[in-house]
């Protein structure tokens, strides 16, 4: 067994990339984030960060939400804003990844149909006798073919 039974250690922990595995308890992650474990159940009552929750209601935190909570303590203490604006820059960061991602996607789409589209007119479509009008026209046209006996 240990001596230093009942005191109080340093714990650094490292990761090579962001997680977002729940796997934290509170008392870890409140260390790591430089806060006290209430401030972290005070900011889960807000809103501000979203901690897992084991089967007998335990919370547990990601190693994203430890950036989250050292990022929500920087904008409160270095830039001023309070936590209802912190509050509103978190869910406008969100939003702005969804989009940055919904964008990465559309632009491989994009890639995706121009290089498809280069196959079909490489392939003689569209059809050369054929031309695009860009003209809108309202006009019903009726189309029946012609029968057998010529009328």
């Amino acid at each position: 067994m240990s001596d230093d039974i009942g005191e109080e250690r340093e714990i650094f922990l490292s990761f090579e990339a962001v997680s977002d595995a729940k796997v934290l308890i509170i008392s870890i992650a409140a260390r790591l984030a430089g806060m006290h474990p209430q401030t972290l159940r005070q900011y889960d009552r807000m809103g501000l960060v979203q901690p897992g929750r084991t089967s007998g209601g335990g919370r547990r935190y990601s190693e994203r939400d430890v950036a989250l909570l050292r990022e929500v303590q920087r904008l409160s203490q270095e830039e001023g804003v309070n936590l209802a604006g912190i509050k509103r820059i978190i869910e406008l960061e969100g939003i702005v990844g969804d989009l940055r991602q919904r964008v990465a996607e559309l632009e491989v789409e994009l890639m995706h149909t121009r290089a498809r589209l280069a196959q079909v007119e490489a392939a003689g479509f569209p059809r050369r006798d054929l031309v695009p009008s860009n003209q809108h026209r309202t006009a019903l046209v009726v189309w029946r073919p012609a029968r057998k006996d010529g009328i």
